[in-house]
């Protein structure tokens, strides 16, 4: 009777102890990977847990390639998942580009591709099913100042071989911008742009904008065309306005000038009559002297006279 308290105790231990077994050793996933055909021992199951490994992400991925035909080996899926990609991910796109059959992608060149930040599943679904891309309003001037602004679709599909290195859509929406705006800026007319928008689309694909990109170009589409403002006029009357200040302040200078100089002619005047005046005072003070000196008479005026 006094054993009857640690019945308990060591069956929840027991319990426990079963559990962290089958927790470390996972059977039941061993089971289901035997069960698909999947060539697992079990103690590479154990091993992945020492070495950290989720098993049952690895399983997963091991049953999903084994089910669609393809070889994929165990250690190539651990160290992937090791070094941060996503295991699961690879696979789908490893599956995906083999259905399409026109998709040259191996395990290693889809790894790279996820580890370089890439969805590789997603890339291999664009490649199959091209993508739209809708760029923004793009405004643009014709030879004749007339602003137009249109909007793109640019169809593309992903270069799987360009996916490590290439630019993404930013890029190939930047060069598309620029590509638009080069051939609207040597139309010579916005009406010309109207009447033929194909001229547009000509010109940015011959440019090979999808060099270097990760995309391949298919077609480029305008969406909109409006026209904007007439922005040739607007400079001309924005450059009238202004040559029109310019020459009213050079009159306003003229004349300034004009009055300084009237200002100055009128202060000589000024000052040679005031010399006049100086002078003829100094005749009285000259004849005064003369009378003082004895040096000139009355009769001297006379005999003048």
């Amino acid at each position: 009777m006094e054993n009857l308290p640690f019945i308990p105790i060591v069956a929840v231990v027991a319990l426990i102890v079963v559990i962290m077994f089958f927790w470390f050793v996972p059977v039941g996933l061993w089971i289901a990977a035997v069960a698909a055909g999947v060539p697992l021992r079990i103690f590479e199951l154990i091993g992945m847990r020492l070495r950290r490994v989720d098993p049952n992400t690895i399983v997963r991925a091991l049953i999903s390639s084994h089910k669609a035909g393809i070889k994929v080996a165990t250690s190539d899926l651990e160290a992937h998942y090791l070094a941060g990609g996503d295991v699961l991910n690879v696979v789908s796109a490893l599956i995906a580009a083999d259905k399409a059959r026109n998709i040259s992608l191996d395990f290693t060149q889809a790894a790279a591709i996820d580890l370089a930040g890439r969805d590789v599943f997603e890339a291999v679904q664009i490649s199959v099913n091209p993508r739209v891309i809708t760029t923004p309003r793009i405004s643009a001037l014709a030879l004749d100042g007339v602003e137009l602004i249109t909007t793109v679709r640019i169809t593309v599909r992903t270069f799987i071989n360009r996916l490590v290195g290439g630019a993404g859509e930013e890029t190939i929406i930047a060069r598309v911008g620029e590509g638009i705006i080069s051939a609207i800026g040597a139309s010579d007319t916005y009406e010309d742009v109207l009447e033929n928008p194909d001229i547009i689309t000509k010109t940015v694909l011959d440019r090979g904008l999808d060099a270097g990109t990760a995309f391949e170009i298919l077609s480029i589409d305008i969406a909109d065309v409006n026209v904007g403002k007439n922005i040739g006029a607007e400079l001309q009357a924005e450059q009238a306005e202004a040559d029109l200040v310019v020459a009213q302040a050079k009159a306003e200078e003229r004349r300034a000038l004009a009055v300084a100089r009237k200002q100055e002619m009128t202060a000589n005047v000024q000052e040679k009559k005031a010399t006049v005046v100086e002078a003829e005072a100094t005749v009285p003070r000259a004849l005064a002297g003369a009378f003082r000196e004895g040096n000139f008479e009355i009769s001297n005026i006379r005999e003048g006279v």
